[in-house]
């Protein structure tokens, strides 16, 4: 699938009904193009079969409960949705991007209570999210921004609003050369990348920050069981910056990203090692399974 994503072939799940691609839009004054008042899943289906659907539906409802958005369907409802999406696209191996928005209504300032609630499945192929850097390691850059605190931001949604940062970091980066760039959070401490977690291995050891104001994703949990599972120490905890310069291995997870190694972050560099490897063909297996 080629083109700009408002221009292509298919169909699109839109508020209960499978609509063609081109006709699948919202008004100008929709709320969350305003207010930011949407979350989102982002899904990859392998052989027919997302990777752990029901965890990302439910994730979806709980983003959606954390926003004051109050998501009229349940997880069986988007379960279907998402099946139904795939089938009438005819996709086997595909992204999947399902999306709950505030839409337009008799509200159109701050608070948005008697608008609806809008939400959307679309589906389709996408490789792989950094390029060759599973094979050759990530270049990341260093963000200027920070995550906030979670007094500030329900940190554990996966709402819109929230990427904002990412999105400007992630410009800044790729303007330097770089796939990706690398956060602190508010407090000075390692954070995780724009769109994926962050992984370090020393001495045979992993370190990943602990996910006490980001979103502790679905593929960072999988990945720590994994580890846990071949008897891997894993540390959840707060990672200073000027540990960096010790760890040896460092790697990415995301659904979109999967487990991609990194090569470098900033002025540190990091080797496409033997665990961080074995760790990405495993993840592979896992949900191909």
């Amino acid at each position: 699938m080629a083109g700009g994503y408002d221009d292509r072939d298919g169909m699109i799940w839109l508020d209960g009904a499978l609509v063609p691609w081109r006709e699948a839009q919202v008004h100008v004054l929709t709320h969350a193009m305003h207010y930011a008042s949407s979350v989102f899943e982002g899904e990859r289906a392998y052989g027919g079969k997302i990777f752990k659907s029901v965890e990302h539906s439910e994730r979806l409802l709980k983003s959606g409960e954390l926003t004051d958005i109050e998501i009229p369907w349940s997880v069986a409802q988007i379960e279907a949705a998402k099946s139904e999406v795939m089938a009438a696209n005819g996709l086997s191996d595909a992204y999947v991007r399902v999306v709950a928005w505030r839409g337009s209504g008799e509200d159109m300032g701050v608070a948005s209570q008697r608008n609806p609630v809008r939400m959307a499945a679309a589906a389709w192929e996408w490789g792989a999210y950094y390029g060759d850097a599973k094979t050759k390691g990530a270049k990341l850059d260093i963000s200027k921004w920070k995550r906030p605190s979670p007094e500030t931001i329900p940190c554990h949604a996966k709402a819109a609003g929230l990427y904002m940062i990412c999105t400007m970091s992630k410009h800044a980066a790729e303007a330097k050369g770089c796939s990706d760039a690398m956060m602190f959070d508010y407090r000075g401490y390692v954070a995780e990348a724009t769109g994926a977690n962050i992984f370090f291995v020393k001495d045979g050891e992993v370190h990943t920050p602990l996910p006490d104001c980001f979103l502790n994703g679905i593929t960072r949990q999988t990945v720590v069981a994994m580890l846990k599972e071949r008897g891997v120490t894993v540390h959840e905890r707060h990672i200073m910056p000027e540990e960096l310069e010790g760890f040896e291995q460092c790697w990415l997870t995301g659904t979109a990203a999967e487990v991609t190694p990194v090569g470098q972050i900033g002025d540190y560099n990091f080797e496409v090692g033997a665990m961080a490897r074995d760790i990405s063909e495993s993840y592979e297996r896992l949900v191909r399974a």
